[in-house]
């Protein structure tokens, strides 16, 4: 499928209400309002396709972006590209980008820790969702990475910028989901962060308690060892 055919079809799977649920989310007015099944269905049918993503992502459209990261090829991304395409991304995209790209490029390492320190609220927002997925995924690291991560968040969160501190927050909790110590680690600092207030706008949106939620997992990762080894 080419890039202009991809986006044809886009235009007419869009509904005005996904538009109005999207625009509030952060969504730009390039936005045709597709459901995430219909992305899911198109992404199956594309499968992995670097150059027609590239295409797609600098359309600089909402629904073409979301589907760019879905059929992107993380390990053909330079630095470059990866910089490249943070300057196109959306509030709304920054999750799916910062997920499916930028945490499984070879490049994720590098690129959480130059935008981290970001003035720009969009670009530290995705270096912290980029360490997210890294916290879940990447096992080559220690602990101890993580660990000054946590004394990093803890003494910045409550003076990052909005979304930045949204993204902090979920990043305690990946964290704290890693392994036994970082779990201790993370409730401590959780702890001693308190409550994070974030302004989601006129959304459902709300962000978590991260302790509760890594005790909840913790919980719920327990009960599936003792289910596997019955």
């Amino acid at each position: 499928m080419t890039a202009a055919r991809i986006l044809s079809e886009l235009d007419s799977l869009g509904t005005e209400q996904n538009r109005k649920v999207y625009a509030k989310h952060g969504a730009p007015e390039n936005c045709y309002g597709v459901s995430f099944a219909n992305l899911e269905k198109l992404r199956k049918r594309i499968g992995k396709n670097h150059a027609v993503a590239q295409q797609l992502w600098f359309t600089g459209n909402f629904d073409a972006c979301n589907l760019a990261t879905m059929v992107a090829e993380p390990a053909a991304m330079t630095a470059s590209d990866l910089n490249a395409w943070m300057r196109v991304n959306h509030n709304a995209t920054c999750d799916l980008f910062a997920r499916n790209v930028v945490a499984k490029s070879a490049f994720a390492i590098e690129m959480l820790e130059e935008w981290a320190t970001s003035a720009d609220e969009q670009v530290a927002a995705a270096a912290f969702a980029t360490l997210s997925v890294v916290a879940m995924e990447n096992r080559t690291l220690p602990d101890e990475y993580f660990a000054a991560w946590l004394d990093r968040i803890e003494s910045s969160i409550h003076s990052a910028q909005n979304r930045v501190r949204h993204s902090m927050n979920n990043a305690v909790i990946a964290i704290g989901g890693r392994s036994a110590g970082l779990q201790k680690s993370a409730l401590a600092a959780a702890g001693r962060i308190g409550k994070v207030e974030v302004d989601h706008g006129d959304t459902a949106c709300k962000t978590p308690d991260a302790a509760a939620y890594i005790r909840k997992t913790a919980a719920r990762a327990a009960t599936k060892k003792k289910a596997a080894g019955r």
